[in-house]
């Protein structure tokens, strides 16, 4: 019932949200069809009706009850899915806020697990660390991702050697990010029938138009 989650990039903010809201005693996870419009609808305050003002309600927080106790937790100092989405990042962040079950902590060191399973890290660095035992059942790490060139690599010496290109986190892992994914497979999609491109010669990424060069200067002033 008590969860540490290492890592708050986009996979964390999903396993936090999955843990929440899963219950062990169903025989299935919900699918998108079987979930109750009308309770969500009820847990964030929205009236169907339209009878209150702004068709907002009260909003009924004891619809879907958290199911679980979670830490969710990142090396880096400040606030947690500050990388996420900018178009669904808020609703996750809202998401797990408001389920008043999931503690959210930047800038941690992790320590070591003792035998009894608990997590000991460190909040902060310098004068102002302080240590802390998490007692927890359960410790996933989402973190650390790296490229995966697989098929690539086995099609070497073969006739699909140069049939296989690896693009997206496949390709460089680092922060996961699927507009970077998308652009170089559309990239690749309008060159690919050339005879120069080939495979570890087939990244393209344009030159900074008018518009990034103003928001990379407007950026200086916010």
């Amino acid at each position: 019932r008590k969860v540490a989650i290492i890592g708050a990039g986009g996979i964390g903010f999903d396993v936090a949200e999955f843990l929440l809201h899963h219950d062990d005693n169903a025989d299935h996870d919900l699918t998108a069809d079987e979930t109750n419009g009308d309770e969500f609808l009820q847990e964030w305050g929205v009236d169907r009706q339209n009878e209150t003002r702004g068709g907002l309600a009260e909003p009924d927080d004891s619809v879907n009850r958290p199911k679980r106790e979670i830490v969710l937790m990142q090396r880096k100092a400040g606030k947690l899915g500050a990388g996420l989405g900018k178009t669904t990042g808020w609703i996750h962040r809202a998401t797990l806020a408001k389920s008043g079950s999931v503690e959210m902590i930047g800038s941690v060191s992790y320590d070591k697990v003792d035998s009894d399973g608990n997590l000991h890290i460190t909040v902060g660095k310098g004068e102002k660390a302080a240590r802390r035992v998490l007692d927890v059942d359960n410790i996933i790490v989402c973190a650390g991702q790296i490229s995966k060139k697989d098929l690539e690599k086995d099609a070497a010496g073969t006739e699909l050697e140069e049939k296989v290109y690896t693009i997206g986190g496949a390709y460089e892992a680092g922060e996961l990010d699927a507009k970077r994914a998308i652009d170089m497979g559309t990239r690749l999609a309008l060159k690919i029938h050339q005879k120069d491109v080939v495979p570890g010669n087939h990244r393209f990424q344009a030159g900074q138009g008018p518009e990034e060069k103003m928001f990379a200067v407007l950026k200086r002033f916010t």
